[in-house]
């Protein structure tokens, strides 16, 4: 696991190394809110849950204050904690949502979200691309290190030495005939075709993201990295989803 930093772009309510929430020793609150389900676990100092990560449906299409709501009552039975990660999906600035777009409302634009979930749970908060959050659960700490997330839609994120660089949202990028990423990728498009022809889209992508990044590792994560099927160089590796919220223990280490 990393001991990595959140750059200013991608954080929430406190700055860099201090504020409230950042002291050592503190529990982290640890939400992944993806396009399917929304999960939660404490976790402790140093990362891993303290238990099994609880878990219910993403209420798509609802506005902004229905998930809060729907976040608020699902880590009400969870323990004490001291601060919050939210990997989200969708860009996001000092807290605040850019852009959500498997989520289907327009209320989450420009929606403060770390404010609002500080404002309900009490505790300070910090919000950033789910991917993003993802791969600093899942990063060694060394050279360029690039995560690209499978599930819903396609999720990438980029490190130098442990910490995390600005956010590009290479998934609504054109990807091939016309579509992006996330259309040619997503999980709809894997239902549609099947995970063969899905699978030699994403080796053109993986070939996509190593001439862009002339990454030293690249891990895969998202629900459907295990359905690749074909051979990966021993620089790729497949990460589970537990670094999904694992990586928000992480988010608070500068």
């Amino acid at each position: 696991m990393a001991t990595s930093g959140t750059p200013s772009n991608s954080t929430a309510s406190a700055p860099r190394g201090a504020g409230p929430g950042a002291e050592p020793g503190a529990r982290t609150l640890g939400i992944d809110i993806g396009g399917s389900h929304i999960k939660a676990a404490v976790l402790e100092p140093a990362g891993g849950p303290l238990d099994k990560p609880a878990r219910v449906e993403t209420p798509v299409g609802s506005p902004p204050g229905a998930i809060v709501d729907t976040i608020a009552d699902l880590v009400s039975p969870l323990p004490p904690f001291d601060r919050i990660s939210v990997g989200f999906p969708g860009v996001v600035r000092d807290g605040v949502v850019l852009t959500a777009p498997n989520l289907g409302h327009e209320g989450w634009q420009r929606f403060d979200l770390a404010g609002a979930l500080t404002a309900r749970l009490g505790k300070p908060t910090r919000v950033l691309n789910d991917a993003d959050m993802q791969g600093l659960g899942a990063i060694r700490g060394h050279g360029l290190e690039m995560v690209i997330t499978l599930g819903t839609g396609f999720g990438t994120g980029l490190y130098l030495d442990g910490r995390l660089l600005p956010h590009l949202e290479i998934a609504h990028l054109r990807f091939r005939k016309g579509e992006t990423y996330d259309e040619r990728l997503g999980n709809a498009a894997r239902k549609k075709i099947g995970n063969k022809r899905w699978g030699r889209r994403v080796e053109k992508a993986i070939a996509d993201m190593r001439r862009l990044s002339n990454f030293d590792h690249l891990y895969v994560g998202g629900g459907n990295a295990k359905r690749l099927t074909f051979e990966l160089n021993p620089d790729i590796s497949i990460v589970p989803n537990e670094d999904g919220i694992d990586g928000g223990a992480h988010a608070w280490h500068d």
